[in-house]
């Protein structure tokens, strides 16, 4: 491990933070983010759900949410077991990259040490995506507890706390997902570590741009605000 190597360490950990600290704070940027914008989109789709008796589509809706979130969880499982292999095949691999031009060496232990980075960035996806799993699941049974319409209309005050009982797990869902989410593009970023330190800060930095223009400027952020929001 050299000096450049923990410089380009802390620059992904600051960004990591950085990242966190603006999507989560409306007060950095006076902009509503992608995920805010999703967040009153659920909001709308909870409230609109009352109305109606028959709740399929809803059903639909959030067993796709949950399938979403096992996927990905099931897609961790089996890159944190690819990273383990390549922790046994150490040997293979260091004599591989010597013959790739431009690869700094760093020797044995620190190509371990970087592995095991991996392993942790994977293994912290993965606790993301199972509790947003249970979440989603809990909010399907507060989702159930949402009385009909008729019901609505007799105890608007008891249907509406069920309702947002309803909207701030889901929320709170989905923002462990994203978190799980975030984890895996921030580790594309961390692949350049294997290339160079340099590469490393270099694809971090990519990242950390692509994933600010997506929550702030992107078409998919434009299609979910309201034309007064934008």
């Amino acid at each position: 491990m050299t000096v450049v190597d923990y410089c380009a360490m802390a620059l992904f950990l600051l960004l990591w933070l950085a990242y966190a600290r603006i999507t989560g704070d409306q007060q950095i940027l006076s902009r509503t983010s992608l995920t805010k914008a999703m967040a009153e989109r659920r909001r709308e789709w909870i409230m609109n759900s009352m109305k109606r008796d028959l709740k399929m589509i809803d059903t639909q809706i959030m067993g796709g949410l949950q399938n979403g979130t096992a996927f990905f969880a099931s897609t961790t499982i089996f890159a944190i077991g690819g990273c383990f292999a390549l922790l046994g095949a150490t040997e293979q691999v260091d004599a591989i990259l010597k013959d790739i031009p431009y690869i700094v060496q760093g020797g044995r232990a620190t190509f371990e040490l970087k592995v095991c980075g991996l392993i942790a960035l994977f293994a912290y996806s993965f606790f993301k995506f199972g509790w947003s799993y249970r979440l989603f699941n809990y909010c399907t049974i507060l989702f159930g507890a949402i009385p009909m319409a008729d019901e609505a209309a007799k105890d608007p005050e008891r249907a509406m706390q069920a309702a947002e009982r309803t909207i701030r797990m889901n929320i709170i869902a989905a923002s462990h997902f994203n978190m799980g989410l975030r984890a895996i593009f921030y580790s594309i970023g961390y692949l350049g570590w294997f290339v160079s330190p340099w590469v490393f800060m270099i694809a971090t930095v990519l990242v950390f741009i692509v994933l600010l223009r997506r929550q702030f400027f992107s078409e998919a952020r434009l299609a979910l605000l309201n034309a007064s929001d934008r």
